[in-house]
């Protein structure tokens, strides 16, 4: 399978700002790629320059060893020379071919022979579980039987690449669940470079080996879905991922929140002025008994319990802390009680600092 170089890659629309903005990402061989943001940030428009849909303004775009897009040398190679696998979120299936012709639709472009396109279409909707409604239109399925055929159709043609553009949107919960499992396992079993578009965080943490995080089409962070969970970059990344989102004390706000935080600062050597804020997941927090003797090296925030919210498998505790709402979660609610004073305490390896420009500064534990 190739590997996918963006090297500088710009995209402009005609306006004075740049849907994407000097994009350098390499997609290795195997890998499960999600690019992950809110909408309008520009992961669309990229994955569609990488399928060939949309040139380029700037930079360059190659797969393997054939550079497919670079204005400044007049190179551009159509998207049905890319040998490209793409699923959009309409799923886009012909609603007057059977589910049988739908996947063979690709193969009969690509002129295989009968007998072989006629194993291959049996082949795919065994494994994906759609052998039984090969005679159906796409308007007697279901979203996720629909969701199969585009991939069966896709998977038909053993494409080097496959590009999804959020896929599962359409879909309710539990069928989503169902999927990401069955694109986790197409993924393991066909060893294809995945390129994944999708805004929602949880895709991306159960489905990638990396993601990219965009935001206003600029490149924020790539890694691990657990390195950019655990140690991200700046606070928008921060803020971006985790449910409920991260908890943050602003330093330039003179608050009783900004004294706690500033205590823990000051143990571990960062002047309180050099940090623009102070974050701690939900997660991270744990809700005890104020404690005069607790080590100075932790996060302590005291409070007093506001609410106490079942979400099913865990709780999440509101507390005030100062003026400000400040939530953890824990599996145990044990016998916490709106108005109890509590202290809010995170080790200092689980808070995260940050400077004045939003850029993550590193505290050592």
């Amino acid at each position: 399978m190739p590997t996918i170089t963006l090297d500088g890659i710009v995209k402009n629309y005609g306006g004075d700002q740049n849907a994407v903005e000097h994009l350098d990402l390499t997609i290795d061989d195997g890998d499960f790629m999600c690019l992950l943001g809110p909408s309008g940030c520009g992961k669309t428009t990229t994955v569609r320059m990488i399928a060939g849909l949309e040139n380029i303004t700037d930079g360059s775009i190659t797969i393997g060893d054939t550079v497919v897009d670079e204005p400044r040398a007049n190179r551009f190679v159509p998207p049905e020379k890319r040998d490209i696998g793409l699923v959009f979120q309409s799923y886009a299936l012909w609603p007057h071919l059977t589910v049988a012709d739908n996947v063979d639709y690709g193969l009969k472009l690509r002129k295989m022979p009968k007998a072989e396109r006629a194993e291959r279409v049996s082949q795919m909707t065994q494994k994906l579980g759609i052998a039984p409604y090969v005679d159906r239109y796409p308007a007697q399925l279901s979203g996720g039987q629909q969701q199969r055929v585009a991939l069966a159709r896709m998977l038909a043609v053993n494409p080097k690449l496959m590009l999804l553009d959020e896929p599962l949107s359409n879909l309710d919960s539990r069928l989503r669940l169902e999927m990401r499992a069955e694109l986790k396992r197409i993924h393991d079993e066909f060893k294809a470079t995945v390129v994944f578009v999708t805004h929602d965080q949880w895709e991306a943490m159960t489905l990638a080996t990396r993601v990219a995080v965009m935001n206003q089409g600029v490149l924020q962070q790539v890694g691990s879905p657990m390195d950019i969970y655990d140690r991200p970059r700046n606070r928008f990344v921060a803020n971006f991922l985790g449910v409920p989102p991260m908890n943050f004390i602003e330093m330039g706000e003179e608050t009783p929140q900004r004294v706690y935080a500033a205590r823990f600062l000051e143990a571990h050597g960062v002047p309180a002025s050099a940090a623009g804020s102070v974050g701690v997941r939900p997660e991270a927090l744990t809700v005890a008994q104020p404690d005069p003797s607790r080590p100075s090296g932790d996060l302590v925030l005291p409070g007093r319990i506001e609410s106490v919210m079942p979400t099913g498998g865990s709780w999440t505790v509101e507390a005030a802390v100062g003026g400000q709402r400040v939530y953890a979660t824990t599996l145990q609610r044990g016998s916490l009680q709106p108005g109890d004073e509590v202290e809010l305490v995170a080790p200092a390896a689980q808070a995260h600092v940050f400077d004045t420009d939003d850029e993550r500064v590193e505290v050592t534990a």
